[in-house]
C-alpha cells in the first residue's frame, strides 16, 4: 500500500511538471515567431582623417545676455572611436522628423546630410533627407552673401577635406530636433542637403557631418545668434574599452577641478590651445621652445581619430615612452600598410595599463597641466591579445593636431564666449547618466526666421517622446524581450554571454538577475541572441516608468559595448503585459504541497494501521495450538 501511494505521488508531480513545462514552451514558441526589425546600433568604416579645412571667415562672437534658465541641448554620443574613426550623435530634421547619424566634428562648419536628389551619394545608415516630405522645409534663396547654383535660385556649399574627400550641395532651412533627452526645444537652422560626396564621406556608414566649428553656417553659431544657448559646448568621449559619451550644446558650470588653456579665435579658425611642454614619467621632453606653436598651433579636432605631433616632438615622445616600457616586446602593427609602434605583454585588462605605461603631462602656457592616461595615447592591437600600439604619429607640417584619442574619458568644454578650453578627467560613459534630462519641456510654436513669411510654424513632436510599440492603457509589464544580431571579425572568437548580459544590465540600468539569456543561434561568426528583461526578484512586474526607460534606450540605440564584441544590431523588441494567472496557476504550488502532504499523511496512517494489526495477529494463540514440551511437563508435575 505504501508503494502504491508513493507511485501516485510521483505521477502527480510528473503531471504537474509537464503542465508547467508546456506553458513555458508555449511562451517561448510565441517569442520565436516574431518578425525582426533591424535597427543598426554600431557604425562601421574607419575614418583616417587628419585635418579638416574650415571657412576662412573668423569672427569673435560677443556673449549675449542670457536668461539664467537658458536650456542646453544634451545629446548622446555613439560608437567606439578606433573601430569607426569617429563619434556620432543623432539629429532629427524636418516635420515630421527624419533621423540621421552625424559625425561630431569640431573641425567643420557646415552640418549636412544626403539629399533625396543626390546624384552621387553612398549608402549610409539612414534614408536620405526628403525635403518634399517636410512641412517646414524652405530652400535658402540665392543672395549676395552666398554662392549660388547654376540657375541662380538657391545657395550652395562646397567642402573639401585633407584626406581628399568632399561634399557639395544646396542649403536649406528646416526645424532641427535634438532628441528627447534635450532641454532645448527644436529650432530652425540652415543645413546642407548633399548632391554629391566623394572619398571617405561616400564610403562611411554615418549619414553626414554635424559642424561645430566657428563660422556662419555652424550649428553652434546659429543657435548662439538666436540667443537660445550660451556660447559654449562640451564633449566627453568614452574610454578605451567602452565607447559612447555625451555632448552638451550650451553653457555648463565648470567643475572646480577643470583646467583651462587660452584659445585664440583670431589666430586660426580651428579650436586651438596653448601647449608649452610635454612630460613623460615626470621628465620634460627636451624640445626647442615654441615647437607646439607652429602654423595653427595646437589644434583640437574631434573628427580626427589619432594625435599628430611635429616630427621633433614625436621622436622625443616615442623614445621617452619606449625607454619606460623597455621590458615589453616590440611587435608588428595590425595593418602591414602602416609602420605602427606596438608592444606586447601588457595584459588584457585595460584598467591596469597605468601600472605599466607611464603618465604623460601636457603643460599649458599658463602653467596648468593635463594628465594623460595610457588610454589617451594608446590603442589596442586588433590581432594580438595584450598588445597595444602608439596612437600618436608624426605630422607632415608644424601644426600639432589632437584627435579624439587624446581626450578619452575627458570632459572638454569649448568655452567660446571666454576664449578658453577646459579639460577634466572623468568617466564619460557614467557622465551621460548624470547629465540626462528628465521631464524636458514640451516643444512650443516657433516663428519662422525666413524673410518670405511670418506665419507660425508648429514644431514637430519630440522625436523620441513615445515608442510606437508601447502597449496603450494602464497595464503591468511582465516581460521585455529583444534580439541582438552580433557579427564578429574573428570566427574563432567565443562570445562571453555572461559578461555581455552584465553589460546589458548596466546599460539598461537594471539588476543583473533581471537580464536572462533566452536563446542563441549561430552560423559561422554570426550570432542571433535573444534576451529577456524580467521583473526584479522582489516585484511581480516591471513598472511603467522603468519599462519606458528600457524601451527608449533600446529603440534609440543607447546601448554601447566594448569593441571586442564586434558589430551588433538590435532586432525588434517587444513588451508583454503581466499575465493574469488563473486561480489554479496562482495557487498551484500550495495545492501540490497540500496534495503531497495529504498523501504522505494517509500513507503513514495506513502503514501504522497495518503494523498494529500485524502485531495483534502475532500475539494471538488459537485454542487448538500445540503446547510446548517444557510447559506440558510443568503442568503434569
Amino acid at each position: 500500500m505504501a508503494r502504491t501511494c508513493l507511485h501516485l505521488t510521483s505521477s502527480a508531480l510528473l503531471f504537474l511538471t509537464a503542465l508547467i513545462c508546456y506553458n513555458l514552451f508555449a511562451v517561448d514558441a510565441k517569442l520565436h515567431h516574431r518578425r525582426p526589425m533591424l535597427l543598426p546600433l554600431q557604425l562601421s568604416s574607419r575614418n583616417h582623417s587628419q585635418q579638416r579645412h574650415l571657412d576662412n571667415i573668423r569672427r569673435h562672437l560677443l556673449q549675449p545676455e542670457l536668461s539664467p534658465s537658458t536650456p542646453n541641448a544634451r545629446m548622446r554620443l555613439y560608437d567606439d572611436l578606433l573601430s569607426n574613426g569617429y563619434y556620432t550623435t543623432r539629429l532629427w530634421i524636418g516635420t515630421p522628423p527624419q533621423e540621421f547619424a552625424l559625425i561630431v566634428d569640431t573641425g567643420s562648419t557646415v552640418t549636412y546630410v544626403p539629399c533625396s536628389s543626390c546624384a552621387h551619394c553612398g549608402k549610409h545608415q539612414d534614408p536620405r533627407f526628403q525635403p518634399d516630405l517636410s512641412e517646414t522645409y524652405q530652400p535658402v534663396k540665392c543672395n549676395p552673401s552666398c554662392n549660388c547654383d547654376d540657375e541662380q535660385k538657391q545657395c550652395t556649399y562646397d567642402r573639401r577635406y585633407a584626406e581628399m574627400s568632399s561634399s557639395s550641395g544646396v542649403l536649406g532651412e528646416d526645424v532641427i530636433s535634438f532628441g528627447n533627452e534635450s532641454e532645448l526645444v527644436p529650432q530652425r537652422a540652415v543645413f546642407g542637403c548633399e548632391n554629391r560626396e566623394t572619398g571617405d564621406l561616400y564610403s562611411q556608414r554615418a549619414d553626414g557631418i554635424m559642424g561645430l566649428g566657428r563660422g556662419q553656417l555652424s550649428i553652434m553659431d546659429q543657435l548662439v545668434d538666436k540667443n537660445v544657448i550660451g556660447d559654449s559646448f562640451s564633449l566627453c568621449y568614452g574610454g578605451m574599452d567602452v565607447g559612447g559619451g555625451v555632448m552638451v550644446l550650451g553653457n555648463i558650470t565648470p567643475p572646480p577641478e577643470m583646467v583651462f588653456s587660452h584659445s585664440d579665435p583670431f589666430r586660426s579658425p580651428y579650436y586651438n590651445i596653448e601647449l608649452k611642454e610635454m612630460h613623460v614619467a615626470g621628465k620634460r621632453l627636451k624640445l626647442p621652445a615654441g615647437v607646439f606653436d607652429g602654423r595653427h598651433g595646437t589644434v583640437l579636432d574631434s573628427g580626427t581619430t589619432y594625435a599628430y605631433l611635429p616630427k621633433d616632438a614625436f621622436v622625443a615622445f616615442k623614445d621617452a615612452l619606449l625607454r619606460e616600457v623597455h621590458f615589453l616586446k616590440r611587435v608588428r602593427g595590425p595593418d602591414p600598410n602602416f609602420d605602427d609602434i606596438c608592444v606586447s605583454g601588457a595584459g588584457r585588462d585595460v584598467t591596469q595599463l597605468s601600472k605599466i605605461f607611464p603618465e604623460v603631462e601636457m603643460v599649458f602656457n599658463n602653467g596648468n597641466k593635463l594628465l594623460l592616461s595610457p588610454e589617451n595615447y594608446l590603442f589596442q592591437h586588433t590581432k594580438l591579445s595584450g598588445a597595444y600600439c602608439l596612437g600618436i604619429f608624426p605630422n607632415t607640417e608644424s601644426t600639432t593636431l589632437l584627435g579624439g584619442i587624446l581626450v578619452r574619458n575627458t570632459l572638454v568644454t569649448y568655452d567660446r564666449g571666454n576664449d578658453r578650453i577646459g579639460f577634466l578627467k572623468t568617466n564619460c560613459s557614467e557622465l551621460w547618466r548624470r547629465v540626462q534630462s528628465s521631464g524636458a519641456p514640451a516643444p512650443a510654436p516657433l516663428v519662422s526666421q525666413s524673410n518670405d513669411t511670418n506665419r507660425e510654424i508648429p514644431l514637430p513632436p519630440t522625436p523620441s517622446a513615445s515608442p510606437p510599440n508601447v502597449l496603450p492603457g494602464s497595464f503591468h509589464i511582465g516581460l521585455i524581450t529583444f534580439d541582438m544580431s552580433i557579427s564578429t571579425n574573428d570566427s574563432k572568437l567565443k562570445l562571453n554571454f555572461k559578461e555581455l548580459g552584465e553589460l546589458i544590465s548596466k546599460e539598461l540600468e537594471v539588476d543583473n538577475s533581471q537580464v536572462r539569456l533566452l536563446n542563441v543561434t549561430s552560423k559561422g561568426n554570426e550570432y542571433l541572441v535573444r534576451w529577456g528583461i524580467f521583473p526584479a526578484s522582489s516585484a511581480n512586474y516591471i513598472s511603467n516608468s522603468t519599462a519606458l526607460s528600457i524601451i527608449l534606450r533600446l529603440r534609440d540605440h543607447h546601448m554601447q559595448f566594448p569593441e571586442r564584441f564586434g558589430n551588433y544590431k538590435l532586432v525588434e523588441w517587444n513588451a508583454e503585459p503581466q499575465r493574469k494567472s488563473s486561480w489554479w496557476r496562482h495557487h498551484y504550488l500550495a495545492v501540490v504541497l497540500g496534495f503531497i502532504a495529504t498523501l504522505s499523511l494517509s500513507a503513514i496512517g495506513i502503514w501504522l494501521v497495518l503494523r498494529f494489526r500485524r502485531k495483534s495477529i502475532t500475539a494471538y494463540e488459537p485454542v487448538a495450538s500445540p503446547i510446548p514440551e517444557q510447559e506440558l511437563q510443568r503442568l503434569q508435575s
